[in-house]
């Protein structure tokens, strides 16, 4: 390991937020480093060796069921996740399964700290924003949380030139949403009739990156006819079955769509446009920390306040 992030889906497993993970554990999903060691089923043809700079998705697919089939490895239904279903990141070294799948090379001009803050919110968001947002010329964006991931939404539509809405009821966060060229809205009560005022009807393409009963709705309250509606964050406990305004939904033949996460072979696209200085996701980065600041640093995310809207990385 050379950097890996700090993430609020790391609070939410030492939080007890996800059955799955046992105690002990180590969390950690958002990595980048050097290869310590190849397993024996890694085939010497692979094109992989000791020392190759290299990150890898936070769902390391298997390659053999029928969603990895289909190219959809972001949902394999036998999916490997460190730092949740094994130990993570927040350590020396982690492994990754089905490496040869999994593994990404990082582009030379990378750093280790920069590609550890793509590993999980800036790929969620572009896949997010890219893909299943499905983000067209002409079109406007509304972004209901402005912390890590929202953040990252906003700079990737930011760079395709369009208008986009940062939504927060944090004054940091609707001021780090401002300084990457959103146009700030308070969140909360009366978000979405802000947001429809402010994009002259509705926006086309709305997200939610925070992840709670009321940002959901807003943001699906916040859309155009035939608007789409993408869940990024994390519905759980009493969210997990969030009310969603399906009056609206049908009137105006809105979508819902989820995403989650990005398979490795969607990386070279998203690598090449950070190489290229299209996005500057280093700009995100708050704060390095060492190895030894993890726990309390963690612990913090739980307190108001303090998950911060940029990025934690560690620096190893």
């Amino acid at each position: 390991m050379r950097a890996t992030g700090l993430c609020r889906s790391d609070w939410h497993a030492w939080s007890g937020h996800d059955p799955a993970v046992a105690l002990p554990h180590v969390p950690g999903h958002e990595f980048a480093g050097e290869i310590a060691e190849l397993g024996t089923d890694v085939g010497t043809d692979a094109g992989w060796a000791v020392g190759d700079r290299v990150t890898a998705p936070f769902i390391c697919a298997c390659g053999r069921c029928g969603e990895c089939a289909t190219g959809n490895e972001q949902v394999c239904d036998a999916q490997r996740q460190p730092g949740f279903t094994h130990w993570g990141s927040f350590a020396e070294y982690v492994v990754v399964d089905e490496a040869e799948l999994n593994l990404i090379r990082l582009p030379d001009t990378l750093g280790f700290i920069e590609a550890a803050s793509l590993g999980c919110r800036f790929a969620t968001a572009y896949r997010a924003i890219i893909t299943r947002g499905r983000l067209q010329p002409g079109e406007q964006v509304a972004v209901h949380g402005c912390g890590g991931v929202g953040l990252s939404a906003i700079m990737i539509a930011v760079a395709a030139g369009v208008p986009v809405f940062g939504v927060d009821v944090s004054d940091a966060a609707l001021a780090a949403a401002a300084e990457l060229g959103a146009t700030p809205i308070r969140g909360g009560e009366g978000a979405a009739e802000r947001i429809r005022e402010a994009s002259g009807g509705g926006v086309d393409l709305s997200v939610d990156a925070f992840g709670s009963s009321a940002t959901s709705f807003a943001s699906v309250r916040s859309l155009k006819k035939r608007g789409r509606h993408v869940q990024i964050g994390l519905m759980l406990a009493e969210s997990a079955t969030a009310a969603m305004p399906m009056d609206a939904v049908i009137d105006g033949e809105l979508e819902i769509l989820g995403s989650h996460g990005m398979a490795a072979r969607e990386y070279p696209d998203m690598l090449g446009a950070v190489a290229s200085e299209a996005f500057r996701p280093i700009e995100l980065v708050g704060r390095t920390i060492g190895l030894q600041d993890v726990p309390e640093a963690l612990a913090a995310m739980g307190r108001a306040g303090g998950a911060g809207s940029r990025m934690t990385v560690v620096e190893l």
